[in-house]
């Protein structure tokens, strides 16, 4: 009977030792990834109401969140622009001086960078950010932005991604006759 006593004993050590072990291993990484940086992006066209909270904002942004941005319709075709307030929201104070934003053209299969916005942050201990975004149009067809695309915005801090917002620019085409004139100089 003794025998089994000590047989049953170093098992149960055993089972005991691994299972504390296997806490350790895994508390760590639990703590590690309640610490990563993540951000929420919101992008909204609507105006701003004055005086809201920190929290008032994000959920203002949330719920008035646009996916498809709408272009400016006061100026010719070629000088139009995409205008709204992008509002960010990190889980955490971004511990650094500035983050960046990327955007990709998606529309096509692999991203295709267009632009880069830098944010620099005034506060360390600010945890959301509201700025303005203005998108330009390109000149060519692959050249900065243009309507009727999928972009994919990145927000990056220290070169790490924390961040991916989708959206759908909407504008009209530059429209083209498809009919070439040539005047008498050139025909003989």
């Amino acid at each position: 009977m003794k025998r089994r006593i000590w047989v049953v004993v170093p098992k149960l050590v055993l089972a005991l030792a691994m299972a504390l072990g296997a806490l350790t291993v895994w508390a760590p990484k639990q703590v590690e990834s309640q610490a990563r940086l993540r951000a929420q992006v919101f992008i909204t066209q609507r105006r701003i109401p004055r005086g809201l909270t920190e929290q008032g904002l994000v959920r203002f942004a949330r719920r008035y969140n646009a996916r498809r941005l709408e272009e400016g319709r006061d100026q010719p075709i070629a000088q139009r622009q995409w205008q709204g307030e992008m509002v960010t929201a990190f889980n955490r104070p971004p511990g650094d001086l500035e983050f960046h934003v990327l955007f990709y053209d998606v529309q096509d299969g692999p991203r295709r960078f267009v632009q880069d916005m830098s944010t620099l942050v005034n506060d360390r201990s600010q945890k959301t950010f509201l700025q303005r975004l203005r998108l330009d149009r390109g000149e060519g067809r692959h050249a900065g932005f243009q309507p009727n695309r999928r972009l994919e915005l990145v927000v990056t801090v220290r070169r790490q991604e924390v961040a991916r917002h989708q959206m759908t620019l909407s504008g009209e085409e530059v429209q083209r006759s498809g009919q070439v004139s040539f005047g008498e100089d050139e025909t003989r």
